[in-house]
């Protein structure tokens, strides 16, 4: 193997079986990479990651630009495309959860979330990208911990402080003896276990996802001589299955990030807890 395993995109090119060399397995090295510019040392750089985020970014703001510059009473079909994929999470997702009255004033918001979240997810089977933005826990815990801020926010403001802690705790006073024991709980769950959960759940699948398809894209590679050819066609249809899978799961789970952000944002806007 490299030296710096950050300088190769996941294995040794020149590395196959029965050429004396073990399987190069993807490890966490998979998951680093040099920076484009800065000193990683510092702490003060911008690497393939950073860079991925960005241009998705752009990519997403360009895109809705694009769609409804001049929107028309009968679209076009970017326009068209661009007011499903609005409308879908609009209607399925925030009206669906909060409420046409109560959500829509957070649509801009959980759009944004879904289409950033999907974008990032999306650059894992983009060719030279290669890479899902969102398998850096960073990425997830950043965009979790916006929605946390808002739900701690939105529940002082709708109920005061009595309000909030009787929310974060689910205090109800039917529960007699055990309600301490359950209050505690659900302080910790709400205030603790929630954000980390938010992220972690992204984060990990899109992690796993990529070390799959890694792991059999390298063994497509690997497995590219002699009698292991014939398995190598079949770790490179697993490959073909696993990137197909992979497109499901992407938009899954930005579905599933932004459905638990409306979630949040109801709990913290409802009357009775």
């Amino acid at each position: 193997m490299s030296a710096d395993p950050t300088q190769v995109l996941a294995f040794e090119t020149d590395c196959h079986i029965f050429d004396g060399c073990g399987f190069p397995a993807p490890g966490l090295h998979s998951f680093l990479f040099k920076p484009l510019w800065g000193d990683a040392d510092s702490n003060v750089y911008f690497n393939k990651t950073m860079l991925l985020a960005l241009l998705g970014s752009i990519i997403i703001v360009g895109f809705f630009w694009a769609a409804f510059r001049k929107p028309k009473v009968v679209p076009g079909k970017l326009q068209m495309v661009a007011e499903t994929g609005y409308d879908f999470i609009r209607r399925g997702v925030v009206y669906e959860t909060i409420g046409k009255k109560e959500g829509e004033k957070y649509v801009p918001l959980v759009v944004s979330l879904f289409f950033f979240i999907w974008m990032m997810n999306l650059w894992s089977i983009v060719p030279l990208a290669q890479f899902p933005v969102t398998a850096i826990i960073s990425y997830p815990l950043v965009l979790a911990l916006i929605v946390y801020v808002l739900w701690i926010s939105l529940t002082f403001k709708r109920h005061g402080f009595v309000g909030f802690f009787k929310n974060v705790t689910g205090y109800d006073k039917s529960l007699g003896a055990v309600l301490p024991l359950a209050m505690t709980i659900e302080f910790f769950s709400n205030l603790l276990v929630r954000p980390f959960t938010h992220a972690v759940r992204l984060f990990a699948n899109m992690f796993a996802g990529h070390t799959l398809l890694l792991l059999f894209t390298i063994a497509s590679w690997y497995l590219l001589n002699g009698v292991g050819i014939a398995y190598a066609g079949v770790s490179f249809i697993m490959t073909i299955v696993m990137t197909a899978f992979e497109l499901f799961i992407q938009a899954l789970q930005a579905y599933v990030f932004v459905l638990l952000t409306c979630t949040y944002i109801q709990g913290a806007l409802a009357e009775h807890h």
